[in-house]
């Protein structure tokens, strides 16, 4: 079957897809993805079809300004805010992201389609060529659930009836829509103007087809992690996490000569993602590492970091990069900002987590591995302080429950084949006929 994936944003946006992509490409298909041009090579790397879509968005949130506002979009306030002061950037982004995924779509006719709900398009590509489509997401924000309220909206209080709350939980849901709605006009000019397609009706949500039919969706986490909620119908998946291959990888030999010369490391990184100045956040971290008299495996990523060599303390070690799977089972304990995919590599590693959230998904799995008992209260970035991070450092290293836990659930991912999952939930729901 050919099958096309279209996906956008950061690493932790891309790699699932491309885990799923090879998985299916093992099993006899032909996949195509379509994403930022950025991400070419690591795509390619997995000998998998490549289609190019504009980088702009990543230009945007590597922007001073997009680390202005990124510092500012902690909790659903704060991303309502970010979401309306991006608008009006966004919108000619992401008709440039349509039109990617459309010359996609044409150059390779696919007979299947998965798309990530930041492409927008998925569902009038589908509907345009007539082929069956599932809808993913790395994190629980679309499909309402009695069992939680939407990530970033405040929880009620113990004394407020069950009841109630379920209702409340179902209805925090309708902030994505009305989210998604400031995309409607635009989405329904790509349909009317680019792919010839008759306007939806305004009562039409982005969980189902243009006659009213579910659109079977796809969620790409660990159920051991945080549970499926019963409420969900069958066509609501829950997989697991979708790990790519491990590639082999050497050590660069001063890092093998540091993790070889004393007790394991703490690792602390944060991707991409530095605020407004990673110099200071490198600073603070650098005192409180001395502070809490651990040794660190610091990373500075594309930029979330700058550590001078002139700052660097005996017991640190600074790094560009390195891979999640390879370097975590080395660590004592991660520390990082909490993105999908570095939360699910600290898991799988079995290693106590801190989480530094930034914005976005990042507070809830937070929350998440708080929750589990793997690692103290997520420190947000926001509240970074050297007292505040030497205290969580000095807890992920002796509080022993973190180890003990971290182990347990580590064995659980371990058995838990989430690529295989996704691809049985692909084939069940892209080979169905009734799609017309």
């Amino acid at each position: 079957m050919r099958i096309l994936i279209l996906t956008v944003g950061t690493r932790g946006d891309i790699q699932p897809y491309v885990a799923i992509g090879h998985g299916l490409q093992q099993q006899g298909h032909q996949v195509m993805i379509c994403a930022p041009e950025a991400f070419r090579a690591f795509i390619g790397a997995y000998d998998l079809a490549f289609s190019p879509m504009p980088n702009a968005i990543l230009k945007l949130l590597d922007s001073q300004m997009g680390r202005d506002i990124v510092e500012n979009s902690a909790g659903i306030l704060g991303a309502a805010r970010t979401a309306f002061k991006l608008l009006g950037q966004v919108k000619p982004m992401q008709e440039g992201i349509m039109q990617a995924c459309w010359q996609a779509a044409e150059a390779f006719q696919p007979e299947g389609l998965i798309f990530h709900t930041k492409t927008l398009c998925g569902t009038a590509i589908g509907e345009r060529l007539n082929i069956p489509i599932i809808m993913t997401l790395p994190l629980p924000v679309m499909v309402p659930t009695q069992d939680f309220a939407l990530l970033g909206t405040p929880e009620l209080p113990d004394f407020v009836p069950t009841a109630w709350k379920q209702a409340y939980h179902r209805h925090s849901y309708r902030l994505v829509q009305m989210g998604m709605n400031a995309y409607r006009k635009q989405i329904q000019h790509f349909r009317e103007h680019t792919l010839g397609l008759p306007p939806q009706t305004q009562n039409v949500d982005f969980l189902h087809h243009s006659d009213g039919r579910p659109i079977p969706f796809l969620h790409v986490y660990s159920a051991h992690v945080l549970p499926r909620p019963e409420d969900w119908p069958q066509h609501i998946g829950v997989t697991g996490y979708a790990f790519l291959p491990v590639q082999p990888w050497t050590a660069p030999k001063d890092l093998q000569i540091f993790l070889d010369q004393g007790e394991p490391p703490i690792y602390i990184g944060f991707g991409s993602i530095g605020g407004k100045d990673p110099a200071a956040t490198a600073r603070l971290i650098l005192q409180a590492v001395q502070h809490a008299q651990v040794r660190a495996v610091i990373a500075t990523g594309w930029g979330g970091l700058a550590c001078p060599d002139a700052l660097i303390p005996e017991g640190v070690h600074v790094i560009s990069e390195a891979p999640h799977d390879h370097l975590f089972p080395s660590m004592a304990a991660v520390v990082h900002h909490g993105g999908a995919g570095s939360t699910a590599a600290g898991l799988r590693a079995g290693k106590p987590t801190l989480i530094c959230p930034f914005f976005g998904d990042q507070p809830f799995w937070g929350e998440r591995v708080h929750t589990l008992g793997i690692g103290p209260e997520p420190l947000p970035q926001k509240k970074l302080s050297v007292t505040a991070l030497t205290q969580r450092l000095q807890q992920l290293k002796h509080h022993s429950a973190y180890a003990q836990n971290a182990a347990a659930l580590a064995q659980k991912l371990q058995h838990e084949d989430g690529v295989a999952q996704a691809i049985a939930f692909i084939e069940r729901y892209l080979k169905a006929t009734d799609h017309a």
